[in-house]
């Protein structure tokens, strides 16, 4: 018996518990109950969906911005604020 709960399948208890029960108390017929393992699912997917929503969040604030500064190019040059001129070179002359 190496684990706990092949102990207290086999009617062991364990003698930090013996140590504990009142004077008088018949030990077969003490019943020990364990807590159910602790399920990480939902702190996963907590995680998950923050992340997620984080992303969605500055992907929304960047394309904000793209089409805010898209925008005030266009007023820009619509108002003569702001011009773009290119210079092709001229080509070489053999």
């Amino acid at each position: 018996m190496r684990y706990p709960e092949d102990q207290r399948r086999a009617g062991h208890i364990p003698a930090d518990l013996l140590a504990q029960l009142p004077p008088g108390t018949d030990p077969n017929r003490i019943v020990i109950v364990q807590a159910a393992p602790r399920s990480y699912t939902g702190p996963i997917l907590l995680a998950l969906t923050v992340s997620g929503g984080i992303a969605l969040i500055v992907l929304m604030i960047a394309v904000t911005v793209h089409v805010a500064a898209v925008a005030s190019v266009a007023v820009l040059s619509a108002t003569g604020g702001i011009g773009l001129t290119l210079k092709r070179p001229k080509p070489r002359s053999k």
